[in-house]
């Protein structure tokens, strides 16, 4: 990985860019709750999240979102909808595409992995302050059923400039 010189997003040629990782979350949301995770390892551990990660080879991004929900947490997400795309550079040069599903149901119990320790919140109480700092602006979008595609820069753990584009 090659560090980049960016400070803002207009720094970076986006028409060129293309991620080192492709990669989902989802996001499990019934009635008033979502279930969110606590990283127990990898980009973002110690942080609350969605549970998700990378694709793998010849993977769809729906089966990737299904399988990181199984893996993470020993349930299977049901009703899932694809709400948006974040692309997130980093400074030190690493790149991810994360697309972000919701689902309104699961199979299963929800249990604590090697990956993640389950937690429900109520979504008025979703605790941004142990999360990634770009959730505060395109989860709200998420949790409405709204698309978007965002783009995020950091510097390891501070985002430096977004900006988010509705979609139809």
């Amino acid at each position: 990985m090659q560090p980049i010189a960016a400070r803002s997003l207009s720094d970076i040629d986006w028409e060129n860019w293309k991620a080192q990782d492709p990669a989902t979350l989802t996001f499990v949301i019934k009635e008033d709750h979502i279930l969110l995770i606590r990283k127990k390892r990898g980009l973002g551990a110690g942080k609350i999240n969605g549970p998700g990660g990378r694709m793998e080879e010849g993977e769809t991004t729906l089966e990737c979102a299904v399988r990181e929900v199984q893996e993470e947490l020993k349930i299977t997400p049901l009703n899932m909808d694809f709400h948006g795309e974040c692309l997130f550079q980093f400074v030190d040069g690493y790149s991810i595409h994360v697309y972000a599903f919701a689902a309104t149901d699961y199979d299963g119990i929800p249990e604590e992995t090697d990956e993640a320790i389950p937690l429900w919140f109520h979504v008025n109480d979703i605790p941004y302050d142990e999360m990634w700092e770009d959730d505060r602006c395109w989860l709200p979008l998420l949790l409405k059923k709204k698309n978007f595609i965002g783009r995020y820069l950091f510097d390891k753990d501070t985002m430096l400039d977004y900006e988010i584009e509705m979609l139809s």
